[in-house]
């Protein structure tokens, strides 16, 4: 497995160890993200790990801001990227297995570094269960692809 991982300025430590956690698993981790505390844009960041995602040149990305919700929305804006911000495990694991989520996020003024190792351990591991939960991700995509929903006006 390989993902990519970005941060801002905030995120430096956190996404070092992070990084170090996915490795010690024999994951291969790609760093898009800022080493240095000095103050950065985040939008850059998400897009960097969206594209890679996207591209297929990843299996997946991790993002880490303050909250993680910035750098989630401007990775969102990538085609074809679902992600999602996550405080606990239990969100991570199931937005894999029922939103097929490819990159997820968390902030690191929000979590401590034990949360966000299971966080990622829970969304790594997970795995899409399709059915139901396919029809679903195939109504995000045709919202994205064509900013409507025929499902919506059907009731």
């Amino acid at each position: 497995m390989k993902l990519a991982i970005g941060n801002d300025h905030s995120a430096v430590e956190m996404k070092k160890e992070i990084t170090a956690h996915l490795e010690a698993q024999g994951i291969e981790v790609v760093n898009v993200g800022v080493d240095t505390t000095d103050s950065c844009h985040y939008p850059v960041m998400g897009y960097r790990v969206a594209r890679m995602v996207a591209d297929g040149e990843v299996d997946g990305g991790i993002l880490i801001c303050g909250t993680g919700v910035g750098i989630s929305l401007a990775a969102n804006k990538v085609k074809g990227i679902r992600a999602c911000v996550c405080s606990e495990p239990y969100t991570a694991k199931l937005s894999k297995m029922h939103n097929n989520t490819n990159i997820i996020a968390f902030g690191a003024r929000v979590i401590g570094i034990e949360t966000a190792k299971m966080i990622v351990d829970e969304w790594v591991n997970a795995k899409f269960e399709g059915g139901r939960h396919g029809t679903r991700v195939d109504m995000l995509t045709e919202i994205q692809d064509t900013q409507d929903l025929k499902a919506a006006h059907e009731g």
